[in-house]
């Protein structure tokens, strides 16, 4: 045990300091006593304990070696380790009077001095004179000694206990503290003493419980992080959590092993195995075969939201087994009792499950489509018919847009019809989050075709960065439509994200849209799909539609933070590339460009050729130049070489650069900018823009206008690109 072997070493450390001037550091045992917290509390009080106890700590000036969590659904543990005795000491500096008015014209101390000395506490003949900005200053500067870290512990300790949060909190004596269960002991043990700090209406003290079964209620008394470790494994208590990690996984690979079964890996099953025991212990249980005929996924989701159970599959075939594994709290000679009292109860559920699976099969996903009027998508949205009905126009209108075969198209909406059908479904009304999942099972059983289930099934993923996404093209189409109905739904409604705010999860769903189009390589104009998707909400929304409503500009942020992430892109070129103002706005297309401008911004001619655009593209703002209202170039007005070549090359290149830009070789059209680099250079070096000659400054704005707009515009806006040391 880590707790154990770092005992081990103070006492050595200790021995060693003896005879010594060394200061000894001590440890600091801190545990909070509770009724059982609820398992999902307990990992995040834990880090917040620690990252706490760290900043108060540094706040004091109270130095540590390392400080360390455990816990149990009835405990919060802290040991602090190399915990200096005192405070460390600080030299602390005030100026005051200037020497002027501190010393008269014999030099010796005024009144103004004295009162200085006096107010800081130091002799008059300790001030110190400083040249400051404003001339010769009296300074007091003297040493503050550090106090005894017991001193400031009894004042500090009490605010880690109400400094803790939790997403539910109750009150529960006179104190009026808020914590999440009631605490009823706290132990706080200091170099082996005992401090008696007082929180919450408890006083600490050398008192703690074991296990509230196997440890019998009894009170034991520890002295140190050592023998709090022991006592409470004597009273059947494993109190680190990594413990308790490791001794479920090989409890269950034992299991697994013996039986010939496969675990179905869950992380978070095990965390709360992990935070709901202090003493886990696997046992095997099972089932009736006949639920076996039910979907796995309602056996599983049942096992884990209702019970904490692991499933299990066969080792060899992969397919479930009517067994499961469960972690509980205790240790008896026979856990026959035990195993049998979670199969009664796993039993009951598995029935429940059953009768609503069959009730739900004896009515189809069409006729259970007509009741969604009666379900409300949103109180501003109206209700999820409508909801459905947009999807459905809106699907056909992208697999139109990608050019999908007409059985696709067919299948896409057919799916569309009868997406949401299955929330009112028994099962999705018990486990919400098979939602799709029971609709693709019972669109199998209507005998709908299987790419229509599998695209019912998969429109829910995936969910953010995280997870697999919808393998057939289908289901990509029809995650993409509902997606986008409910970004330009919430947007219109004035429901948008703000800060650290998202309760309809739409940073979460523009994510999804992203990973789908740029993973899968589906090139759709997003501005067309968000038209088509307004002209379908607008219907329905019943308020007034924000000011800032920008669904499509929200969209492509959230694609600028994918390629950032994912691609490790500079950020003035993600903003350059993400610049659609005249073009479609696809997002292959961009990340082509991104990656391509990019790979040029390393060329040595780079940088230089940047900063000929910027100074051509700041001429044309100053000036407030607009294409249209100036006439084309006319080459007859050139009168200097330098506007001649750059024409002459422009005009030469333009039908080589534009076949690049559609073919999407992006790299052969960043080169033909970058040859533009002494042309440019040439043209600055020679021509003066602004001259009196309002036809021949006319004409060479529009030069400059056809170079920035219509060549560098076309690829990106270069003007984002930050020009490197600069």
């Amino acid at each position: 045990m880590a707790i154990q072997k770092k005992a081990g070493r103070r006492k050595t450390a200790q021995k060693k300091r003896t005879g010594t001037s060394a200061p000894a550091t001590a440890e600091l045992l801190f545990e909070i006593g509770v009724e059982e917290l609820p398992y999902q509390f307990i990992a995040p009080a834990l880090a917040s304990l620690k990252e706490s106890a760290e900043a108060l700590f540094n706040d004091h000036r109270l130095t540590f070696q390392s400080v360390q969590t455990m816990g149990t659904p009835r405990r919060l543990t802290m040991v602090v380790d190399g915990l200096a005795p005192k405070q460390t000491s600080i030299m602390k500096e005030a100026m005051g009077p200037s020497k002027a008015v501190a010393f008269d014209q014999a030099g010796q101390p005024t009144k103004a001095a004295f009162g200085f000395a006096a107010g800081q506490g130091v002799a008059v003949q300790e001030l110190q004179v400083r040249q400051t900005p404003k001339g010769e200053y009296l300074f007091a500067v003297k040493r503050e000694e550090g106090r005894a870290s017991i001193a400031v512990l009894l004042e500090t300790l009490p605010q880690l206990v109400s400094g803790l949060t939790f997403p539910k909190a109750m009150k529960w004596n006179e104190s009026g503290v808020r914590f999440a269960r009631p605490i009823r002991w706290m132990v706080v043990l200091y170099g082996g003493k005992v401090l008696p700090i007082m929180a919450a209406g408890i006083t600490a003290s050398d008192q703690t419980k074991g296990h509230r079964v196997l440890g019998g209620e009894k009170w034991g008394t520890v002295r140190d992080a050592a023998s709090y470790v022991s006592l409470l494994e004597r009273q059947g208590v494993i109190v680190d959590p990594q413990r308790r990690r490791e001794l479920i996984k090989e409890q269950i690979a034992a299991i697994c092993h013996k039986a010939g079964f496969q675990l179905n890996d869950d992380e978070a099953l095990f965390d709360q195995a992990v935070y709901t025991t202090e003493q886990p212990q696997a046992i095997m249980g099972s089932f009736k075969d006949a639920y076996l005929e039910m979907p796995e996924e309602i056996l599983m989701t049942s096992m884990k939201e209702h019970q904490g159970f692991f499933s299990l599959r066969h080792k060899n075939t992969g397919k479930l087994v009517a067994h499961f594994i469960a972690v509980v709290n205790n240790r008896v000679k026979d856990m026959s009792l035990i195993r049998e009292g979670n199969e009664r109860v796993l039993a009951a559920r598995l029935a429940d499950a059953k009768f609503f699976f069959d009730e739900d099969q004896k009515i189809s996903l069409e006729e259970r489509a007509k009741k969604l009027s009666g379900v409300t998508f949103h109180q501003k949205l109206g209700t999820m018919t409508r909801k459905q009905e947009r999807v459905c126009e809106l699907v056909s209108a992208l697999a139109e847009q990608v050019g999908l075969p007409s059985e696709s198209q067919s299948a896409c909406a057919q799916a569309a019809r009868v997406s949401k059908a299955d929330l009112l479904s028994g099962i999705v009304g018990e486990f919400p989050e098979l939602q799709g999942v029971m609709g693709s099972y019972y669109a199998q059983h209507d005998g709908m075709a299987p790419i229509v289930c599998k695209a019912i099934r998969d429109q829910y993923i995936p969910r953010g960065m995280e997870g697999t996404l919808p393998e057939t093209i289908e289901g990509q189409m029809l995650g993409l439509a509902d997606r986008l109905d409910t970004i330009v739904a919430f947007f219109l409604a004035g429901i948008i994200p703000k800060g650290s705010e998202d309760p309809f999860a739409l940073r979460r769903h523009a994510l999804s849209i992203v990973r789908m189009l740029v993973e899968k390589q589906i090139n759709i104009d997003l501005r067309k799909a968000i038209d088509v998707a307004t002209l379908l909400v607008e219907k329905d929304v019943k308020s007034t539609p924000s000011s800032h409503h920008d669904p499509l500009g929200f969209i492509v942020e959230r694609f600028r933070y994918y390629m950032g992430v994912t691609e490790n892109l500079r950020d003035d070129v993600i903003r350059a590339a993400t610049g659609y103002a005249n073009r479609a706005c696809d997002l292959i297309d961009m990340a082509g460009r991104m990656q391509a401008l990019q790979a040029t911004t390393s060329f040595p001619e780079f940088d230089p050729l940047m900063v000929g655009f910027n100074r051509a593209n700041n001429i044309l703002k100053k000036e407030g130049v607009r294409k249209s209202e100036i006439p084309s170039v006319d080459p007859s007005l050139f009168q200097d070489d330098g506007e001649r070549e750059l024409y002459a090359h422009l005009t030469s290149s333009k039908e080589r650069y534009y076949g690049f830009l559609q073919t999407h070789q992006y790299q052969d059209a960043l080169e033909c900018l970058v040859q533009f680099k002494p042309y440019i250079d040439r043209f600055f070096e020679s021509v003066m823009v602004n001259v009196e000659d309002q036809a021949l400054r006319n004409n060479r704005l529009s030069l400059l206008g056809d170079v920035v707009d219509g060549f560098f515009g076309k690829f990106a806006d270069f003007s984002q690109i930050v020009v490197q040391g600069r």
